[in-house]
């Protein structure tokens, strides 16, 4: 058996209890201790690790078929799951003290990155005084290592690493879809961080450190590109989930006033075909995403217009699942927006995603048609 397979095979064995604690987990409003300590247990969380590091150094398929068993359980702990599986790769564009200090004890660190500059920083002897917040921190509420974009006085901007105890959490994280990521604000107050965990944003983009570093090119892809790949298989994994959850509605859902068995409906099994359909579409959609960055990376060249496109497939994937379930959750009847219900669940969970600026539709759109026609990007997640 090969280490892909493997790794994938535990994920699998894990997704029964993951889809068990599903609501529980979004009813705590974060991870679940005992299903995140199971992922570890699994070896998932260093998956791009690099061996030097004692992790697997793995490539993308393994990342995106281990994040669609965990996301087709529960949408929450597979979004969870990919950035820290994911975001493992983008520590290594900080400098090597500082990746000594994020794989010392371990060959992983549980990572949340928010990316926008909103953090103030000083230039001071040594290093760097940084205050602000951080909104979206998906992970904050396990985190070792949190990564934040900031500006100096200057307007220059950089990517720090904190150690978690040197970040409060502001419990904001009240909301209707991906309830259980705990997808929190980040809180710095006055932190210093020595040189070696900042870099400059441009640095952190092209992975100019990685690929110093390291010779696999996957370390230093182009950031935007590789964090849609860590993504997509949380949106093609959750449509998977929708769709085997509808299928069971069919099974066994009977008319409350035709008392006529669902899975006996001509009609049904239209819509369970269709269901079962755009599961499929989304994960081959996903799989050409792949397969264009992993051709892009082995050419050492993934261009603007190469972005943009891959960000309006990307957004064209989650349209896709939002417009699938929402007919999923349709057909299954009132009785299945009950919350024990899992149809209900993944509804508002994907709806919540498709609205992500990494994936947002008309944007997205945007910036391809006037990349055809010649123009410059107008949108800064490229």
């Amino acid at each position: 058996m090969t280490l892909h397979d493997e790794l994938v095979g535990r994920a699998k064995e894990l997704a029964p209890k993951i889809a068990r604690k599903a609501r529980a987990i979004e009813e705590r409003r974060a991870p679940d201790p005992e299903i995140l300590q199971d992922l570890i247990d699994a070896d998932l969380m260093q998956i791009f690790v690099p061996r030097r590091w004692g992790g697997h150094e793995a490539g993308l398929r393994t990342h995106l078929e281990v994040v669609e068993v965990i996301s087709a359980a529960c949408v929450s702990t597979g979004w969870i799951a990919a950035f820290y599986i994911g975001h493992n790769c983008l520590a290594l564009r900080f400098p090597e003290a500082a990746q000594e200090e994020f794989f010392g004890d371990r060959p992983f660190g549980l990572i949340p990155i928010t990316n926008a500059p909103t953090l103030s920083a000083k230039r001071v002897d040594g290093g760097w005084i940084v205050s602000g917040e951080a909104a979206w921190a998906s992970g904050i509420m396990d985190a070792d290592w949190l990564f934040l974009g900031g500006k100096d006085d200057a307007g220059a901007v950089y990517t720090f690493a904190f150690p978690i105890d040197d970040v409060e959490i502001d419990d904001v994280w009240h909301y209707a879809g991906m309830s259980g990521t705990g997808s929190n604000t980040a809180v710095v107050k006055e932190a210093f961080v020595p040189l070696h965990r900042a870099v400059s944003a441009s640095d952190f983009a092209t992975g100019r450190l990685a690929a110093e570093l390291y010779d696999n090119p996957l370390f230093s892809a182009p950031m935007m590109s590789f964090i849609l790949c860590e993504v997509m298989p949380v949106y093609s994994g959750g449509l998977r989930g929708a769709a085997e959850a509808f299928e069971a509605i069919v099974h066994k859902r009977t008319a409350a006033y035709a008392k006529a068995p669902m899975n006996e409906n001509p009609r049904a099994h239209i819509q369970l075909g269709e269901a079962l359909l755009n599961a499929s579409m989304a994960e081959r959609l996903v799989r050409d995403l792949y397969s264009q960055v992993e051709e892009g990376i082995k050419q050492r060249r993934i261009g603007v217009s190469e972005r943009v496109a891959l960000k309006a497939q990307s957004a064209f994937i989650a349209e896709h699942c939002r417009r699938a379930v929402n007919e999923m959750a349709h057909y299954a009847g009132t009785s299945n927006f009950h919350l024990d219900s899992p149809i209900q669940r993944f509804f508002r969970d994907l709806n919540t995603i498709a609205t992500h600026v990494f994936c947002e539709w008309d944007s997205s759109r945007e910036l391809l048609g006037r990349d055809r026609l010649g123009l410059a990007p107008n949108h800064p997640i490229v």
